[in-house]
């Protein structure tokens, strides 16, 4: 088992550096992987490249801040479906199970109902969804006398109809000129505006919510056999599932908050991941990051290339997404009962 993920972690690592070198060199503006390499190796040793000025540009301030946070999102969205599947032991849980993308949608919305700027969007999203769960967390505390896990989905479910409510009355109330435009792209989600300060602002949090998914990677797996197996070992389950809840939140709604409403990353890519180097969290979740990071990748590279105008990354994910998870079910059905 141990040769085999390694062996799986090699092979997800050269897709993912395939994905980043054709993520930089195909566009609308063409580069050379041969000036893709010398600008790389000359920001290394700090030498001249000898790449034209265009080029630098478009790979260094237009493509690199994208592949960056192409790579964060889908290795965040990825971590934290691993996480919550893992945790709720369930194949169908994906990260906006709690409420954290509907909650970070009404933020976004209600950021661009009032007309703000785009770094008080993010904010506003990337607040909305800490809130969604910090409410739906509350709402299944008070709860008691049930299976712990089962309110908290019921709870996430009935908070995230009644955002769903919320973004609908907005885009009903909104400007049909402007602001429904602005609304209904921000929901199907891009990365096309991606500036590095969006990155700087998000990467915190994303840092914090995966080191401590990555403590609790142990504790995961000791959930994952049931909650009396849990205590019978001395694992705190409720603080360990808060603990999880509240690092999965965190990498959700930073990734939310600066590309939008982007699905299919975390139901998908983990099963692929288990598939690949089974259950065990520790492999688990950089194996799960790293197969989200190129998913994305190459969803985003398909996007801005395959048409004339930019598909959104929501509806691509979900082109691409549902014949993958099919097939990964046709074959892989066995494992999953």
């Amino acid at each position: 088992m141990i040769r085999r993920s390694g062996l799986a972690a090699a092979i997800v690592l050269v897709v993912l550096l395939l994905a980043v070198a054709a993520a930089f060199t195909v566009g609308r503006y063409p580069v050379a992987l041969g000036d893709l390499l010398r600008l790389a190796w000359s920001s290394l040793t700090g030498g001249p490249s000898g790449v034209a000025p265009t080029v630098e540009t478009v790979i260094l301030g237009v493509r690199g801040p994208r592949v960056l946070a192409a790579l964060a999102v889908g290795g965040a969205l990825a971590a934290a479906g691993g996480a919550y599947q893992s945790l709720f032991r369930n194949p169908l849980v994906s990260p906006d199970l709690l409420g954290v993308s509907a909650g970070a949608a009404v933020g976004a919305v209600l950021g661009i109902f009032l007309s703000q700027t785009v770094v008080v969007i993010q904010l506003a999203a990337f607040a909305g969804g800490l809130l969604a769960v910090g409410l739906v967390y509350t709402v299944a505390r008070l709860v008691r006398g049930h299976d712990p896990l089962l309110v908290l989905v019921l709870s996430g479910v009935v908070i995230g109809s009644l955002l769903g409510a919320v973004i609908a009355l907005l885009k009903y109330l909104a400007d049909p000129y402007n602001q429904l435009p602005a609304i209904t792209f921000w929901l199907l989600g891009s990365l096309a505006s991606i500036a590095p300060p969006d990155l700087a602002a998000t990467l915190p949090a994303f840092a914090v919510g995966l080191i401590l998914l990555w403590l609790a990677r142990w504790r995961i797996n000791v959930l994952a056999q049931g909650d009396e197996e849990a205590r019978a070992l001395g694992v705190n389950t409720g603080r360990v599932r808060a603990v999880v809840v509240v690092g999965a939140t965190l990498v959700t709604a930073s990734a939310v908050s600066i590309s939008g409403i982007v699905g299919w990353i975390g139901l998908l890519v983990p099963h692929f991941a288990r598939f690949l180097v089974g259950p065990d969290f520790s492999r688990l979740l950089p194996v799960s990051m790293v197969l989200g990071a190129a998913f994305l990748l190459c969803v985003d590279t398909i996007a801005r290339t395959v048409a004339r105008i930019e598909i959104p990354l929501g509806v691509l994910t979900a082109f691409v997404g549902t014949p993958l998870f099919l097939w990964q079910l046709a074959v892989a059905r066995r494992s999953w009962l």
